[in-house]
């Protein structure tokens, strides 16, 4: 049960839950600009921005950063729910093959080259790199 300081959180992918727990905020990047959603958030559904990441802060102060690829951000009394078309934790991506499927990506305008470009841009911003 959340206390007044946390929320319940989940971030679940179509592939697979990434996690589940007690958080004191979460921060994405929506269709609309960027968001920080604190324990008794109003709610709100929002589309996920492409190229970007979700950051949980756990209740025992750790951040966790997640690259996601679609989806939408719920905010409801009870909690936060991040779905995600696909997800991956910071310590899962490899840097250097982001980096090497941004380059690839380049500047093409077609739809291809602009979604493995937001999927390199969301990884790389979630592992922390400089872009």
């Amino acid at each position: 049960m959340a206390s007044n300081a946390t929320m319940q959180v989940e971030l679940v992918s179509v592939e697979r839950p990434i996690w589940s727990g007690e958080a004191t905020a979460v921060y994405a990047r929506t269709a609309e600009g960027e968001i920080g959603v604190l324990p008794g958030h109003t709610p709100l559904l929002g589309a996920l921005a492409p190229g970007w990441l979700v950051r949980i802060l756990h209740a025992d102060g750790v951040e966790q950063r997640v690259a996601v690829h679609g989806g939408f951000l719920s905010v409801r009394a009870d909690g936060v729910s991040v779905l995600a078309e696909m997800a991956e934790n910071a310590d899962e991506i490899d840097v250097a093959r982001a980096r090497q499927a941004l380059e690839r990506a380049g500047d093409g305008a077609d739809e291809d080259s602009v979604g493995a470009r937001n999927r390199a841009l969301a990884r790389l911003r979630a592992a922390g790199e400089q872009i």
